[in-house]
């Protein structure tokens, strides 16, 4: 942790916002709706389910192809921001989001691409262990897309907390010459940032199926800013910053939980032990 900016009131009309978070319609003998995160009115990523006790989830969606990056912020977020408010780099983001409640945190990553069903996933590994497989498919949880893990902590004995930073697109699609050139000024000290809007979901299953029974916090970061230096990072052991907005109105946690985050994020990064 950086810094923790103050919550404000940010974002344009959800109709005219690029990002809008939203309940798919529900079809006549279908089964739960979903929460989704849309970009240009498209769904691009399924959220955790609302009950809270369903596993932890982000989805990428078949029409999840853009990024949100903006050309007039390029120049800003080449080097570190120092505070949330440097450069006006949080009212520019705010015009690409719906009106809501946000909280900023600028914080300081060191990204791990993984790969989902491979070393590291969290969704066939630490969720497995609380919640099982899915009953239906005899499978982990699926998310469809390379994502980066960065940190993770003890909320308390029974609580963890894991943090993500999601590309809205794969980093295959990246341009190889700009991850390079981020390497390259990686390797020399050069410390970009990249800007993402953020979700907070506690959850805990209703019924212990699995060998660890306890809350999982998710901290979403979701890229609007970024893809070629997270992946430039991963790939040079570097830091990066990462400028979050967390969202407080969409999020599925209590304030008393999100109040907690800032203290959580500066505590030393430490793995769950199972049963602990």
């Amino acid at each position: 942790m950086i810094k923790t900016g103050d919550a404000r009131s940010l974002g344009v009309p959800a109709s005219e916002a690029r990002l809008n978070f939203d309940t798919e319609l529900q079809e006549l003998g279908g089964g739960p709706r979903r929460r989704l995160l849309m970009v240009d009115d498209e769904p691009a990523f399924e959220l955790s389910f609302y009950c809270g006790t369903c596993p932890l989830l982000f989805r990428r969606l078949e029409t999840a192809q853009e990024k949100l990056s903006l050309e007039s912020m390029q120049e800003r977020l080449a080097g570190k921001l120092d505070d949330p408010d440097d450069g006006g780099v949080i009212d520019a983001f705010g015009t690409l989001l719906p009106e809501g409640t946000y909280l900023p945190l600028l914080l300081e990553v060191e990204p791990r691409l993984v790969i989902p069903g491979r070393e590291g996933d969290y969704f066939s590994g630490e969720q497995v262990t609380t919640w099982g497989i899915d009953q239906f498919w005899g499978l982990p949880e699926y998310p469809h897309t390379p994502y980066y893990r960065t940190f993770e902590t003890a909320v308390d004995a029974d609580a963890h907390l894991y943090e993500f930073v999601v590309p809205m697109v794969p980093p295959t699609w990246n341009e190889r010459e700009r991850v390079e050139e981020y390497v390259a000024l990686m390797e020399q000290g050069t410390v970009p940032t990249a800007v993402a809007i953020s979700t907070l979901d506690v959850c805990q299953p209703a019924i212990d199926r699995g060998d660890d029974y306890f809350v999982h916090w998710g901290l979403t970061h979701f890229l609007l800013d970024g893809h070629h230096k997270l992946e430039a990072a991963a790939t040079a052991g570097r830091p990066v910053r990462l400028l979050s907005l967390l969202t407080l109105g969409e999020s599925l946690a209590g304030a008393e939980d999100t109040a907690r985050l800032p203290a959580l994020r500066t505590q030393s990064r430490t793995a769950r032990r199972i049963g602990r």
